[in-house]
């Protein structure tokens, strides 16, 4: 039997849900204050807390503050007597599951209580559930055949998503590149009311500062030396609908003005025209840039960065997705099959401790390039560590296989040594003992370049940041102690 705590200082409200919800088979408790609440945490264990925003002692702010600090896997729902969006939105983004509006009727309640507990436990789920997730195909998809997983962050994500699709706001999506930033914009944009218009997506990273203007606003024809057509831009084509501006921290601060102009006053001018359109645009922007220090630098508008910044979601990157990381890999399996016309079915369990292992610095887009390769290359139903690059297959491939892999040397100019993973005093075959500084010190850099680069899976780039030197100095370093 599920266990719930009330903590509403209104003494009819509370007993009335207390009764409403026995009814429905779950153990009720109720607190008419903070203080009290939290003491019923202390000493007993809740899946799930309705709190009221305004108590005598304290706010549903700071009762959610301490309750996901101090207890994480209780759930959270605050009730209040008015419905503000914006009060939505921070509850939401610190953690609550949901937020309910005063009159509360019944149906709506349970509604909200029984997903809030459905979550609960898919986010506390065992690798088994998993695994059982995965083999009956029960994968929510974002948009364009994405997966959005069954993590703890993917959870998260898809709230966000869920929460603020229906709403108009600016959205910032911030994450790596190749995380899915543009995936997660097609998904706001579909969940919306907008979703019958266009979703227009904008890559300013390959824009130049001659025709960003061109490129967001239009031309008319003869507007300046080159202009032999007409133009719409990307707002008028994004009328109605969503415009997507992907790495929109690559945009010059002199377009970034322009832009700002725009979103502003919501209508555009093309260039060349007197003419005004009136806009009714929802703007999405991404970026792998930490805006706030660019704004510090004076490399992006603070006023530009507050109009886009109405709701901010972070896409956690792969490596940080545990157990997603197969349903992902499983997914684009399928699809590679269908792309391929081929019939490979599995991934052997090297190849998926390989995946759960590797970092992943690409992210999602990296992983489906692999998947897709191995594929590709796999003979048979399985995929196995033989169709994996050798910077993911090296991590759990044996000593011995290294000199017969000839192929994956060439590919990727590597040639690991067959004893590479001895100690450098034994690696001639003989247990020797070197009592020179000189040999001691060669021997002390070989066993930590190769301990750093094993810990980041020959990651070249990783290790030589983790060694605090340069990409080169390590090549060379390898190329001295025959490391290649």
């Amino acid at each position: 039997m599920k266990k719930i705590l009330i903590v509403d200082d209104e003494v009819n409200i509370a007993l009335l849900l207390s009764k409403f919800l026995t009814r429905n088979g779950f153990a009720v408790s109720t607190a008419s204050s903070g203080s009290s609440g939290m003491e019923y945490l202390k000493n007993e264990e809740f899946d799930l807390v309705l709190c009221d925003y305004r108590l005598e002692d304290t706010d549903g702010r700071e009762m959610l503050r301490k309750i996901k600090s101090q207890y994480p896997k209780t759930g959270v729902i605050i009730i209040t007597g008015y419905s503000d969006i914006k009060m939505a939105v921070e509850l939401i983004k610190m953690g609550a599951y949901d937020y309910i509006s005063k009159p509360l009727y019944p149906d709506e309640i349970l509604n909200t209580i029984t997903k809030a507990l459905e979550t609960r436990q898919a986010l506390f789920e065992s690798e088994d559930d998993v695994a059982a997730v995965t083999k009956s195909n029960k994968k929510t998809i974002l948009a364009d055949g994405v997966v959005a997983g069954t993590s703890r962050a993917s959870k998260e994500l898809l709230r966000q998503i869920e929460l603020v699709a229906p709403t108009n706001y600016s959205v910032i999506i911030l994450g790596e590149s190749g995380s899915g930033k543009e995936e997660v914009a097609k998904s706001i944009h579909l969940h919306s009311h907008r979703s019958n218009h266009a979703f227009v997506a904008m890559d300013c990273g390959s824009l130049t500062k001659e025709l960003a203007a061109s490129e967001f606003f239009g031309h008319e024809k003869g507007s300046f030396t080159g202009a032999f057509t007409t133009k719409i831009g990307h707002f008028e084509m994004a009328n109605g609908g969503t415009l997507f501006l992907d790495e929109v921290g690559n945009l010059s601060y002199e377009i970034q003005a322009a832009l700002l102009r725009t979103v502003q006053e919501r209508k555009v001018k093309r260039i060349g025209s007197t003419k005004e359109i009136d806009l009714d645009v929802r703007i999405i922007v991404a970026t792998n840039e930490n805006l706030v220090e660019a704004m510090q630098k004076g490399r992006f508008r603070e006023d530009l960065y507050h109009r886009f910044n109405e709701f901010s979601i972070y896409m956690p990157p792969l490596r940080e997705r545990g157990n997603d990381i197969m349903l992902f890999a499983e997914y684009f399996l399928q699809a590679a099959n269908k792309e391929l016309d081929r019939n490979v079915s599995h991934f052997s369990p090297e190849v998926v401790e390989c995946f759960m292992n590797y970092r992943w610095q690409g992210n999602v887009r990296e992983l489906k390039n692999i998947v897709r390769r191995a594929a590709l290359i796999s003979e048979g139903s399985e995929i196995t560590t033989k169709a994996l690059p050798l910077e993911i297959s090296s991590y759990k491939l044996p000593v011995t296989d290294y000199s017969q892999q000839t192929s994956y040397n060439q590919s990727n100019d590597y040639n690991q040594p067959n004893n590479y993973n001895q100690p450098a005093s034994e690696r001639n075959g003989v247990n020797e003992i070197r009592h020179d500084l000189k040999n001691a010190a060669q021997e002390a850099e070989y066993d930590t370049i190769l301990k750093v680069l094993r810990e980041v899976n020959f990651n070249k780039t990783r290790a030589a940041e983790i060694l605090n030197i340069d990409r080169k100095t390590l090549y060379n370093k390898m190329k001295g102690i025959n490391l290649k």
